[in-house]
């Protein structure tokens, strides 16, 4: 049966801990989206094979990140989880569309300028994968004849590229692909570092006391907070204004996501109150927050038999989705399927 609902993408890379920024972002909402989307939960796998560091347990990170979908509330009878290297169908559209795309257009690439900053700074070379795999994100989503991307502020310009490239292959070879469209939300799409709350919150940052990991133990998660940056205005007051005030507008966007409460009602809620007292707040929900997270996350962790089989059915379903998408690329350009 086909389904009548819009078709979403979303996608995380298996490269070491989660952070509640990934969580924030986009997992939070993938619970309530499943119930108005027909939509497709990928491991990015091989999008973490950029990142060549021989501690990263590919395996254990792979499941680790199943497992948090799960907790998350993503329904594998409502959705499709996949592994993205199970489905091959990915490689071969990666390698159509490099052939569909410009040199000048990944070059402009902000994700890839900024990652190249870092591994000049770890005296790293730079791998071809690290400025290629735009596109191979690009045919991940439109693998799925995808409507909607749900993405952070950073992340429009990967699916602004994907739309180019779309959109250079449709002018060739009539509407094959179906332009994604970005979901972005009003808050939460970009949580930054506590320290340095100028830059998003990465798991790859070097001082981890920027980053909340959802597997932080708890007295470590306080701390943290209770260690953020917050300002020097005097009187201390509490408002969202991410240019004057950067590190509160972080700590309400992060207390919102976590209480399911509007900013407004917060900024109205927390009158008058010191910035030590919204910090322990901050903390007191985040440890709640943390704790029935992790209680989730273990109890799927335990059972790997369960795990293998949710993505071996998804790796079917996507394998069917993805491959007519394919064979009608293979038809236009002349190609010939096996069978």
């Amino acid at each position: 049966m086909i389904s009548s609902k819009p078709i979403l993408f979303s996608a995380i890379q298996p490269s070491g801990n989660l952070t509640l920024g990934n969580y924030i972002g986009t997992m939070r909402h993938w619970s309530d989206m499943q119930n108005n989307y027909d939509c497709l939960y990928c491991i990015a796998d091989l999008h973490a094979l950029t990142i060549q560091e021989k501690k990263i347990n590919l395996k254990k990170s792979i499941l680790d990140t199943l497992s948090f979908y799960l907790a998350c509330g993503v329904d594998p009878n409502k959705s499709t989880i996949f592994i993205q290297s199970h489905v091959y169908q990915h490689g071969q559209l990666n390698w159509i569309l490099n052939c569909f795309s410009q040199f000048s257009e990944l070059l402009r690439m902000t994700q890839f300028k900024i990652k190249r900053k870092i591994e000049k700074k770890c005296a790293k070379k730079t791998n071809v994968a690290l400025f290629n795999y735009p596109i191979l994100m690009a045919a991940d989503i439109l693998l799925y004849q995808t409507n909607f991307v749900p993405v952070g502020r950073d992340q429009k310009q990967h699916v602004e590229l994907t739309r180019n490239i779309a959109n250079r292959f449709n002018s060739l070879y009539g509407n094959i692909f179906t332009l994604p469209e970005p979901l972005i939300t009003q808050y939460g799409s970009k949580i930054m570092s506590l320290l340095e709350p100028n830059k998003k919150m990465s798991k790859s940052d070097f001082n981890k006391n920027n980053v909340i990991f959802l597997l932080d133990d708890i007295p470590t998660a306080i701390l943290k907070i209770k260690h953020a940056i917050t300002d020097s205005e005097m009187p201390s007051k509490i408002y969202y204004n991410i240019e004057k005030k950067p590190g509160i507008s972080n700590l309400l966007e992060i207390l919102s996501a976590i209480t399911n409460k509007n900013i407004n009602v917060l900024i109205k809620e927390l009158e008058g109150i010191m910035y030590s007292e919204f910090k322990n707040i901050v903390a007191d929900y985040l440890s709640k927050f943390l704790s029935k997270l992790q209680k989730s996350y273990h109890n799927y962790r335990y059972d790997e038999s369960y795990l293998k089989k949710i993505v071996y059915e998804g790796a079917i379903q996507s394998q069917l989705k993805s491959e007519k998408t394919l064979k009608n690329i293979y038809d236009k350009l002349g190609l010939i399927p096996l069978f």
